[in-house]
């Protein structure tokens, strides 16, 4: 029985490469805007969640002490005694006042416009107002 032939193996033509990238490039402006888009939704919801983390730890102190903290004791009121207040049982938080997801501080104030107490981020442009991710998120 005669043997086959040997198939020589060949790599591939310039052509089938440029199909390759251009594949690669479709689902890549496809797929890019989405997944950058979730991205800034993340931050969005790390702000709320951070948010409503710091209003239960604002409550706790509020028990302890029997007032929300003062806008010049700010939220640091919560890891660090406050003076002239001796019901402080903290720390109510486990580390240092966080900063919000785009690096800036939180802003308090007691008493709020909104409430005993105004809690808020800026959101991505650190400015009051906006829409979409540069909208301020509140606590009221």
């Amino acid at each position: 029985m005669p043997r086959p032939l040997p198939v020589r193996s060949r790599g591939f033509t310039l052509r089938e490469l440029l199909v390759a990238v251009a594949l690669i490039g479709l689902l890549v402006a496809y797929v890019g805007p989405r997944f950058f888009g979730q991205a800034d939704g993340s931050e969005v919801k790390a702000a709320r969640a951070q948010i409503d983390a710091l209003q239960k730890s604002l409550d706790r102190y509020r028990l302890d002490v029997g007032h929300y903290p003062s806008t010049e004791q700010g939220l640091a009121a919560l890891f660090t005694r406050p003076r002239g207040e001796p019901g402080w049982a903290g720390p109510y938080l486990a580390q240092a006042v966080p900063k919000d997801p785009w690096g800036r501080d939180y802003q308090y104030r007691n008493p709020g416009r909104h409430g005993e107490y105004d809690l808020l981020s800026y959101g991505r442009d650190g400015r009051p107002g906006g829409e979409g991710d540069d909208d301020d998120l509140t606590s009221w």
